[in-house]
């Protein structure tokens, strides 16, 4: 029998990923040939494909809406897709491979580097570029929460605010820790410019990539006093990546095709985009530094109020790039001449970006993935303490929803703690340099912040959308979740997947759906219409089986949920699922609706079979993340589905669903 080897794999990594390689399963199935399928979900990698799988093949389906490493199909016929195509067109994907029409993929750094990665028809590239900024966003949170957070622990525990700054003295373990995260701090720019490269180009983008980060981390390379900050590192992404995709569609004989994305690429294109970033976008960068800088000089003796909202503009549009540095350093250079009420908005407008986007992350929940939550949590303890990089994460993924809203907010405490007289003693910001003692007015000082923060929460209120884009995309703006010790992985998140390194594969699910569930969670009722009664009366049924106890607090946990991004699935089924303290032990309700429910699902279609999860919040492992693998793939069978739909009553209903 022929065979043909299959990866799916969705953002969140639940539903879709299994219905996908469900879809494909049975295509295989009714065509005639095996199709062994590799899952990556928030489980892991499951049913990994061996070196001997691939070789049998006869082609490859890659079914993801993330970011899938090909080197070890090279050489064999390859079509690329997004998940729901695997879901909806697996028949045709199958056949397609079949009548040869795939094209054999060619993107190996062993092998040959002569073939062009460029999206493929079905996707634009507008989608490829927002997946490449999201990769390369994912890999650089976990530099700025690291650098970040050992920063203003070595500055809380061994600072002393002098004039020039709070100072650490030397030799300490304090300098140390702080050296440690200044370190990982510096790496920002180049890991986020790197794996923006990485996800246009595959590897041969890494280098060029990560040599244009270094470069907009470095304003000295090109006469300024300032880096170009995350702006500029987006920039190089897109450039390195770009440059060595074309560099890779250049025809070469075969004797250099070993050696393109091992020399040729990476020292062509690191010395493309380094000297055109040196001579083509420094020079303006520079220029920029010193302008900025003359300006600034010449608005003193002005308005108070309009140099406070200058001010407070440019210290949060690029966070450390040229706009931030000339600000602080203009304010750092009024304190070496005795002038201490420039330095003073200057330290509000520093800590309102992190604080704003870290409060909202948690109080605006319905408008935050998980991932960017618990990054907020980390933006939060950056802005105690004067780091405003911490707000980083979130402007790069939004860049034109949140870096107005912390702007506004920036200038407005600006404005208030200049007409306050706030000043600061020492060039730092944040809360820090009030509690050590560096400002006067510290009253007014923290008005001023809570004024800031406010606004800027109030604008991303207004400007952010709801996340109910669909099940599989918590947000059009949600960082992927960075493979970090911070936080393990969320269901919610956006993570890029790349080939893992020989993982074990994930334990099958060691438990029946039917276990979880009596017939009193079973809802027959043909009137259920609305989304709200159908979780009300669910999560009733579950508290008066005794499988949790209580009912609000369980009921507010499947909302919490729902808020990061709805659970209806498509295909008429919604699989809501709340995590809680309030759930004795895991549990399973099933509503059924003949009318059908609006549940915000990504096809639009109303849902009609309705399976509520309940999980105890302390429970180890990914018990309901292997409920929810049962289920998506179970609900793949048209049959099974019809099924549900027609029996008569719950004992039916149990029936059926013994068969997972």
């Amino acid at each position: 029998m022929k065979k043909i080897v299959a990866i799916t794999s969705c953002p969140v990594g639940i539903a879709h990923t299994y219905m996908a390689a469900e879809s494909l399963a049975k295509a295989g199935q009714a065509l005639g040939v095996e199709v062994k399928v590799e899952t990556h979900g928030s489980i892991g990698v499951e049913n990994q494909l061996s070196a001997a799988d691939i070789n049998e093949a006869i082609g490859v389906i890659i079914a993801a809406d993330t970011n899938i490493d090909k080197a070890r199909f090279a050489g064999k016929p390859l079509i690329e897709v997004g998940v729901q195509d695997g879901i909806r067109k697996a028949n045709e994907l199958v056949q397609d491979v079949l009548d040869g029409q795939a094209s054999p993929y060619q993107g190996s750094a062993a092998t040959s580097a002569t073939a062009t990665t460029a999206p493929e028809e079905h996707e634009g590239w507008g989608k490829k570029m927002y997946k490449s900024l999201m990769s390369g966003v994912s890999y650089m949170v976990p530099f700025v929460v690291t650098g970040g957070l050992l920063i203003a622990i070595s500055l809380t525990l061994g600072g002393t605010p002098t004039a020039s700054g709070i100072k650490i003295p030397e030799g300490t373990i304090w300098a140390t820790i702080n050296t440690i995260g200044g370190i990982a701090m510096n790496l920002m720019i180049p890991i986020l410019s790197a794996f923006i490269a990485q996800n246009i180009a595959d590897r041969p983008g890494l280098v060029p990539g990560f040599v244009g980060g270094m470069l907009a981390a470095n304003g000295s390379l090109y006469g300024s006093h300032a880096n170009a900050g995350f702006l500029g590192g987006i920039i190089t992404g897109f450039l390195a990546g770009f440059v060595a995709l074309g560099i890779k569609k250049i025809p070469v004989p075969k004797a250099l095709q070993s050696i393109m994305p091992i020399i040729v690429i990476p020292i062509l294109g690191s010395l493309i985009v380094g000297l055109f970033f040196i001579y083509v976008i420094g020079s303006p960068v520079a220029w920029l530094f010193t302008s900025l800088s003359h300006f600034l000089a010449g608005m003193q003796g002005g308005s108070e109020v309009i140099l406070a909202l200058i001010l407070g503009a440019m210290i949060s549009f690029d966070m450390g790039g040229p706009f931030n540095k000339v600000a602080f350093l203009f304010g750092s250079g009024m304190i070496a001449e005795g002038n201490f009420a420039i330095m003073g908005p200057i330290a509000v407008a520093i800590c309102i970006p992190p604080l704003s986007l870290g409060l909202a992350s948690l109080i605006l929940k319905n408008k935050f993935s998980a991932a960017e939550r618990e990054a907020g949590k980390a933006s939060l303890a950056m802005g105690l303490f004067g780091i405003t990089e911490g707000a980083i994460p979130f402007a790069s993924t939004d860049p034109l929803r949140v870096i107005p809203s912390i702007m506004v907010g920036s200038m407005s405490g600006s404005v208030v703690a200049m007409l306050a007289g706030v000043t600061d003693h020492v060039a730092h910001g944040g809360p820090i340099v009030a509690v050590l003692g560096a400002v006067d007015h510290v009253g007014m000082f923290f008005v001023a912040v809570i004024i800031g923060v406010a606004i800027s929460i109030l604008m991303l209120q207004i400007l952010k959308p709801n996340l109910n884009a669909g099940p599989e995309l918590a947000t059009a703006s949600a960082a992927p979740e960075p493979a970090t010790a911070t936080k393990a992985v969320d269901p919610a998140t956006v993570a890029p997947t790349t080939a893992p390194t020989a993982p074990e594969a994930a334990p099958e699910p060691d438990f029946s759906i039917n276990d979880l569930m009596t017939q009193d969670n079973i809802l027959l009722d043909g009137d259920l219409s609305s989304k709200d009664e159908v979780i009300q009366r669910m999560a009733q049924s579950l508290t008066a089986s005794g499988h949790v106890t209580d009912f609000a607090t369980f009921k507010q946990a499947i909302y919490d949920r729902e808020a990061e991004s709805t659970t209806g699935i498509g295909m008429g089924i919604a699989i809501p699922h709340g995590k809680s303290a309030a759930v004795k032990k895991a549990a399973l309700a099933f509503a059924r609706s003949e009318q059908g429910v609006d549940w915000q699902s990504l096809d639009g279609q109303p849902a009609h079979l309705i399976f509520l999860i309940a999980v105890p919040e302390a429970s180890q492992g990914d018990l309901h993340l292997k409920i929810l693998q049962k289920l998506s793939r179970k609900l793949m069978d048209d049959d099974f589905r019809a099924a549900l739909m027609a029996a008569p009553d719950k004992a039916t209903i149990q029936d059926l669903l013994r068969e997972m």
